[in-house]
């Protein structure tokens, strides 16, 4: 089961506990009866899914993060780039740019962080 491909409800899920953290898993499972409409059951077999990903942990009955938002979507996104780009962040850009035109804006943040990660390697 690949750790950064969640279905629908499951980012819902995520999303949830992220901006709750850390929760007591009681009320944990009333939110998701408001928001989403589930079951207790329900609500516990979803969280153990993403306790076995090592995104979250039920300890002692309060739910906790493991894996942040940001460290959960840069991990999707090299993923995506490892899976549809050879893991070549050169080959997205080019892809990417072809159809989104990158504004002087983005052109500077992406050469500011070119130029970070060359002064941290020297």
């Amino acid at each position: 089961m690949e750790i950064y491909k969640l279905g629908e409800m499951e980012a819902r899920f995520a999303d949830l506990i992220w901006e709750h953290a850390p929760i007591r898993s009681g009320e944990l499972t009333k939110l998701c009866e408001q928001k989403f409409d589930w079951k207790r059951t329900t609500t516990y077999t979803m969280l153990k899914r993403l306790c076995e990903r090592g995104m979250f942990v039920n300890k002692s009955g309060t739910v906790d993060v493991k894996m942040t938002k940001d460290e959960f979507l840069a991990g999707q996104g090299s993923s995506f780039i490892k899976e549809h780009f050879e893991g070549s962040l050169p080959l997205f850009l080019a892809a990417f740019s072809r159809k989104n035109k990158l504004s002087s804006e983005d052109v500077e943040k992406l050469q500011q962080m070119i130029d970070s990660y060359r002064e941290e390697d020297a």
